[in-house]
């Protein structure tokens, strides 16, 4: 069973994670682990503690001569910020720094720290941070590493902003799916993006913080994965859940979506045809290339929201966990706008939950079985 678990605060030594049940032969390429490393600490509207860290991971076991050998991969991130938080963030030692006790609204700090009876909000707000998500970027590079020799690619670009939508006609497919995207963004639609620029600088003058839209293609599936049996098999709900659990999260569609909710089913559902070959092909993807749960083989499309980020220069009204006093709300070094970061965990945490559906389908202790058991799977439902 193909599985993984993250540890580590966001300003301790470092984060790490533990994966198994990945095949043997996976061929494991670091740079394009350390380049989804990268790509998650860019973006326009980032805070100063992208300039401080340069993530590498650092795999220190489960992997030989650049493959996979079956035994659990162990991956560590160093944090670079440690050095300037040793003493606050202590393993041992006396308590240091001042208590952080005025919660945030929209973020762990109030509910955490009366769920684990803590009276310094750091102990809630160092886990719930999403740093923690450069491990699940670099969990779900591996991922795409076993789903790339499949012949499965997965892509994302951002589609809002503040507000700002890009227009659907300025979207180049064949640029995404070719991952030829040049933008700061990660939006396909140069117009777009300047006004998106322009609202984040805008927000940033004001104290505040912008959310927006991120979406997910998955190229080349494979048709069955999932399951309509059971409802926790079904492919559509693990998706969302996997993308529900990135910080800030708060809403998913597949496919058209909520737009769902004003169309007839005569424009909502998509026409089967017989190729040449009496295969089965679709002129359009509403369903966002999954149906009963199961992916039918068309382009597997995901949209998730992300609410503005909690930390805001100009704090909101909040309360004092220790005090009992009404307050400002605590500030912490945080972004403007972390759409586009949230856009590349999203495609990590969609190829962890594809690579796991693969491996519990397909099986296979070495890649070698895994590839020849799909053949034989589409070979069978192609006939």
């Amino acid at each position: 069973m193909f599985r993984f678990l993250t540890a580590g605060e966001s300003h301790g030594q470092c984060l790490v994670t533990i994966i198994e049940g990945l095949p043997s032969g996976i061929k494991i390429d670091i740079n394009k682990i350390n380049t989804d490393l990268a790509r998650r600490q860019q973006g326009y509207g980032r805070g100063g503690r992208m300039k401080i860290e340069t993530d590498k991971a650092d795999i220190l076991s489960g992997v030989r001569f650049g493959e996979t050998i079956g035994d659990p991969i162990t991956i560590r991130i160093n944090n670079k910020d440690w050095s300037n938080w040793e003493e606050r963030m202590s393993v041992f030692g006396n308590v240091a720094g001042a208590k952080v006790t005025a919660a945030r609204p929209g973020h762990a700090d109030l509910i955490g720290s009366q769920k684990y009876n803590r009276e310094d909000i750091r102990d809630i707000l160092e886990r719930a941070s999403a740093r923690e998500t450069a491990t699940r970027v670099a969990v779900g590079a591996i991922a795409k590493c076993l789903l790339s020799d499949c012949g499965i690619e997965i892509r994302s670009h951002v589609t809002n902003i503040g507000g700002v939508k890009v227009n659907p006609k300025n979207i180049d497919y064949t640029i995404l799916k070719e991952s030829k995207v040049e933008s700061e963004l990660n939006c396909c639609d140069k117009i777009a993006e300047a006004k998106m620029k322009d609202a984040i600088d805008q927000a940033k003058k004001n104290g505040d913080t912008l959310g927006g839209v991120f979406e997910i293609v998955v190229f080349n599936t494979i048709p069955g994965l999932g399951s309509h049996i059971q409802w926790d098999r079904r492919l559509d709900a693990k998706l969302a859940s996997a993308l529900m659990s990135i910080q800030a999260i708060k809403g998913v569609e597949v496919g058209e979506g909520f737009e769902f909710a004003n169309l007839p089913g005569s424009q909502s559902h998509d026409e089967m045809f017989y190729n040449a070959n009496k295969n089965v092909y679709r002129k359009t993807n509403h369903a966002g290339g999954i149906e009963g749960g199961m992916s039918n083989g068309e382009a597997i499309v995901i949209k998730a929201v992300m609410k503005p980020i909690p930390t805001l220069m100009r704090p909101l009204a909040s309360v004092d966990i220790n005090s009992k006093e009404e307050v400002k709300a605590n500030t912490e070094r945080s972004d403007v706008c972390a759409v586009s970061a949230a856009s590349v965990v999203g495609e990590a945490m969609t190829a962890i939950v594809l690579a796991k559906l693969l491996i519990e389908k397909f099986g296979g202790d070495n890649i070698c079985d895994l590839k020849a058991a799909i053949d034989h799977y589409i070979a069978r439902i192609n006939r």
